[in-house]
């Protein structure tokens, strides 16, 4: 056996190395214009486009960071509440103002929308300045 009767087992790869300059003419290769032309030409992985497309981590979406607190008025803790009675997140669900997700106990806010004639007293809630304002015209106490 010869050096010339020698046969590869596997198929070499041919790459051409384009735009080198040289024996190769005008646009060495590379075809005419476009970014593929250009020195030092990348193309942007076609990932990125996808990953610019989804929306931002907070904000759009997406569900809120803080928990918002239920929102009880009033007029509602004068319909369901009598005079003396005490208005607790307890007492509140008992009367079914609002129903519980979760085993997590709710904040729950009492706004001043409506009026209040019963002397009630609240605990373990906030309360708006306008509600305070009405519950405590009206005889209640906040603690």
């Amino acid at each position: 056996m010869q050096l010339n009767e020698l046969k590869q087992k596997t198929k070499r790869m041919i790459t051409r190395r384009v735009g080198r300059g040289g024996k190769r003419g005008k646009t060495s290769g590379r075809g005419t214009k476009g970014q593929k032309a250009r020195a030092g030409h990348r193309i942007r992985p076609e990932m990125r486009d996808v990953i610019k497309k989804l929306p931002k981590q907070r904000g759009y979406k997406f569900s809120p960071f803080r928990v918002k607190p239920i929102v009880v008025n009033v007029k509602d803790i004068e319909t369901h509440f009598e005079a003396g009675d005490t208005v607790s997140p307890k007492t509140l669900l008992e009367k079914g103002m609002f129903t519980v997700r979760g085993n997590k106990e709710p904040k729950i806010k009492i706004l001043g929308e409506g009026e209040i004639t019963k002397k009630v007293s609240i605990e373990g809630v906030t309360v708006s300045k306008t509600a305070k304002e009405a519950i405590e015209k009206a005889g209640g106490s906040i603690a």
